[in-house]
């Protein structure tokens, strides 16, 4: 009987999939502005708006959107206003979203859940988490696909980008929206703590056989939809965690890349062969 014949199993192939794309197309950005783990500080928050809805008896999902999306706000505007650095509001995230998720779990009595929302769980994924990630899901890919060149724009010179009339705010906004959305959706597949993994290690990938922004982007979307499909169906034969497979997979193609393309530049920075030297002229005799 086939793997996926199981309703559970392909719920969880359909959302690890969804995730594999969205995921690095995402982290593509992120790489490019140097904020690649940006998504460990609001996963933390996301895990805060779990615990607030187990405490409410409401959709943890849902409640964590919510939540993370506020906290990604509240640090885009910090960044913006330049009143703290980056890493010092990054680091507030932290520590003050994994502690509250923590106590608020706590309060609500239902701790088993939290190792699912910390590492993953796509098995337990149901019909109504399906639907979330497949709806925010889409809308994170369309709107990434659709505004790539304003978003690489403020990416490379945000400067130049306001200067020419990009809305810069708002793109950025939208940037750290989609951020939260997805670092929310992906708590099924790869949990708080590795998320960034599947926005990150993809695209690090990537770059290993590209240079262009957009190559990039559609290699490192190439190679988060494979790790997350070749990792749901791993971890349903072998029974391991399927979130740390997808990372485990996607460092493991990493790591390949990586070697091939250090062969190949051995290989192009070789010298050529020198010329064979020329023979010495015969002894020359002068005669007078």
């Amino acid at each position: 009987m086939s793997l996926f014949a199981y309703e559970f199993m392909l719920r969880a192939l359909v959302g690890a999939l969804l995730i594999g794309l969205a995921a690095p197309a995402l982290g593509t950005y992120l790489v490019q502005r140097r904020l690649a783990l940006i998504g460990d500080g609001i996963g933390h928050v996301a895990l805060t708006g779990v615990g607030a809805g187990l405490l409410l008896n409401r959709s943890p999902v849902l409640v964590a959107v919510i939540v993370a999306v506020l906290g990604a706000v509240a640090v885009e505007l910090i960044r913006e206003r330049g009143r703290t650095s980056g890493d010092m509001a990054l680091a507030v995230l932290f520590y003050g979203g994994i502690a509250g998720g923590v106590v608020l779990v706590g309060l609500s009595g239902r701790t088993t859940n939290l190792g699912a929302y910390l590492f993953g769980s796509l098995t337990t994924t149901s019909r109504a988490d399906l639907v979330t990630i497949a709806v925010l899901g889409l809308l994170v890919l369309v709107s990434m696909l659709a505004l790539r060149p304003a978003l690489f724009a403020i990416c490379h010179d945000e400067e130049y980008a306001r200067v020419s009339g990009l809305p810069v705010r708002a793109l950025n906004l939208l940037l750290a929206v989609t951020t939260a959305v997805t670092v929310t959706i992906a708590m099924r597949a790869v949990g708080v703590l590795l998320i960034s993994a599947l926005m990150v290690v993809p695209v690090a990938a990537a770059q290993q056989l590209t240079r262009g922004f957009r190559s990039t982007m559609s290699a490192a979307m190439v190679i988060g939809l494979a790790s997350a499909g070749a990792g749901v169906w791993i971890a349903g034969t072998a029974n391991t965690a399927p979130g740390a497979t997808i990372v485990v997979l996607a460092i493991a193609v990493f790591a390949l890349l990586g070697a091939a393309g250090a062969v190949r530049h051995r290989v192009r920075r070789r010298p050529a062969v020198e010329p064979t030297a020329p023979a010495e002229p015969p002894e020359v005799v002068l005669h007078g």
